[in-house]
């Protein structure tokens, strides 16, 4: 058995950072997802591939997979940098490019 432990990333619709704070766990599927041909529908004979575990820590998520004997791979987060930012800096009268309608 094989799992992925990541921190999920923010959603491209909103600014807010809401569920990225937790650490998730999946199983990695062993067996490719097979598309039902009267349906179309993709599915899968095994049921871990529906199961995510949600952890407050990455330590946590590592002696649970520890604890059960999975293999798990650590995906590490990626930092976003912050700028900041002003409105009032569209109106400065040294911006690089010239505002106007």
């Amino acid at each position: 058995m094989s799992a992925r432990i990541y921190q999920p990333a923010k959603t491209a619709m909103s600014s807010g950072t809401a569920k990225t704070k937790s650490w998730v766990l999946e199983f990695v599927p062993e067996k490719p997802s097979v598309k039902d041909p009267f349906t179309g529908w993709n599915g899968a004979s095994e049921t871990r591939s529906q199961i995510k575990l949600k952890f407050s820590t990455l330590e946590e998520a590592q002696n649970y997979a520890a604890a059960h004997g999975l293999a798990a791979r650590v995906g590490r987060p990626r930092t976003r940098k912050k700028t900041h930012k002003s409105y009032a800096d569209n109106f400065r009268y040294d911006r690089i490019s010239p505002w106007s309608h």
